[in-house]
């Protein structure tokens, strides 16, 4: 089955809006790589400042295939004068899942 990578970025309040900017303004190369299943950011409505950044892959060699890729070519990308515009996010951490079930609606 597939695997699940969550993101945990810490976020000031004063930089969300900045980071839900950034993901939406995104190149979109995530899409269209191959093992990619699922994208969803979310944002904290209480009691934390993290957002979670989950993603779904076929598989790890997916996963890293496009952490080595565009992934790296993404973050490479430079601001005004070359310089790589200030982190939104003041700390992050990965989580990996395996999906051993799944399910979804019934159909009626």
């Amino acid at each position: 089955m597939s695997i699940v990578k969550i993101n945990a970025l810490t976020v000031p309040a004063e930089q969300r809006e900045v980071l839900e900017k950034r993901f939406s303004s995104r190149a979109g190369t995530v899409e269209s790589s191959d093992g990619f299943e699922w994208f969803e950011l979310l944002r904290p409505v209480e009691g934390t400042d993290q957002y979670l950044v989950y993603t779904r892959w076929r598989d790890e060699e997916a996963f890293k295939a496009w952490m080595e890729g565009p992934m790296k070519q993404a973050h490479q990308g430079g601001g005004e004068g070359g310089e790589r515009p200030r982190p939104a996010a003041s700390g992050s951490t990965v989580w990996s899942f395996e999906v051993v079930q799944q399910t979804g609606p019934k159909a009626g």
